[in-house]
């Protein structure tokens, strides 16, 4: 359980530090991201960002589970 909670840790300090360059490739501002403009707020859902990432890491993983 300490080394999921491990590699989970740095899996997503990875993806935080990376964050500037996935934005530069577009990740986050893809057609189908929701955002919603209120007079007071702003609500913000990368819904199809979140597809893409589901499966590039369900591919990664089952490259990895078949080895």
């Amino acid at each position: 359980m300490q080394k999921l909670l491990i590699t989970l840790g740095l899996g997503i300090a990875a993806i935080g530090a990376l964050y500037p360059y996935l934005r530069q490739l577009g990740l986050g501002q893809l057609p189908g991201d929701l955002m919603l403009n209120g007079e007071n707020s702003t609500f913000y859902f990368p819904v199809v960002s979140c597809i893409v990432i589901s499966l590039l890491v369900s591919a990664l993983l089952s490259l990895f589970r078949s080895s």
